[in-house]
């Protein structure tokens, strides 16, 4: 589809990001990153055959499915080591208030970074870590104005 927006309305206008879901080895493990580390609220899932469990941090969410034997495998390949590469991954993003501070809490609870906090171009900072299955997550903050 090469055609831009400006000569072609597209057929389908997206929102927002609702949710977005993950395949977990450990529910609990996982409960305990996002509800735990990243504050957010675990909501009502509808009872679906295989477990699983919903949090929601403002209009969205995150769907955990414990894998099983009709599920993908837990987790992401792991990037590789050359530089850049940590954030140059499949990965999602959540905003919080300030990315510095965020980094120092996740300091004192012993969490790792993929990267450590840094500037963009564009004078957002963002810092990555991973879930307990290896899903890489970008924690950033806007510019202070």
């Amino acid at each position: 589809m090469n055609q831009s927006a400006e000569t072609t309305a597209a057929p389908i206008q997206v929102k927002c990001i609702d949710h977005v879901t993950l395949i977990v080895k450990d529910l609990d493990r996982s409960r305990d990153f996002y509800v735990g580390l990243l504050g957010m609220d675990e909501v009502t899932r509808p009872g679906f055959s295989f477990p699983g469990s919903w949090f929601q941090a403002g209009p969205s969410q995150i769907h955990l499915i414990l894998e099983h034997d009709q599920s993908s495998p837990a987790g992401l390949p792991r990037p590789s080591k050359e530089a850049g590469a940590a954030t140059r991954t499949h990965h999602f993003a959540f905003e919080v208030d300030d990315a510095y501070a965020a980094a120092d809490a996740l300091r004192a609870q012993g969490i790792k970074f993929m990267c450590e906090p840094k500037l963009r171009p564009d004078g957002y900072v963002q810092t990555f870590i991973s879930d307990p299955d290896g899903h890489s997550v970008e924690l950033f903050s806007a510019p202070k104005a």
